[in-house]
């Protein structure tokens, strides 16, 4: 897939969607707040032992941060990270709701309700005797 070069970061490497994108996403629309594993496991409803690790991940590479007693942060300097960020929520906000407020409803009136299969055969019939 291409990628624009005039905002396009190498360091963070980060795809949309993954649980790595997702627990970034939260530590970073979040960034007065510590989390745990066991906070990340629930906020995100992923396995602890995915949680664990990749928090541990994120944290070697540098994209997060972590206290002395175990609580991962979002970096401030880390701008590149907090854009990347941004740009999810303006694309969740421009695309991603309509998918789940905007279910389809059903319509008043069903085409062909109430028709059996021999109601079309008939009609052909006749347009058939009309040609």
């Amino acid at each position: 897939m291409p990628v624009r070069l005039d905002n396009h970061d190498p360091d963070v490497n980060l795809r949309p969607g993954t649980t790595k994108s997702g627990i970034v996403e939260h530590l970073y629309q979040n960034p007065e707040w510590g989390y745990s594993p066991r906070d990340i496991e629930e906020a995100l409803d992923i396995p602890h032992g995915t949680a664990t690790t990749t928090l541990s991940r994120l944290y070697d590479d540098e994209m997060v941060g972590k206290t002395a007693d175990g609580y991962y942060h979002a970096l401030s300097e880390r701008e590149d990270i907090r854009r990347y960020v941004a740009n999810l929520d303006q694309a969740n906000r421009m695309f991603g709701h309509h998918r789940e407020s905007d279910a389809l409803e059903e319509p008043d009136k069903q085409i062909g309700a109430g028709r059996s299969d021999d109601e079309p055969e008939a009609e052909f019939e006749s347009l058939e005797d009309e040609l």
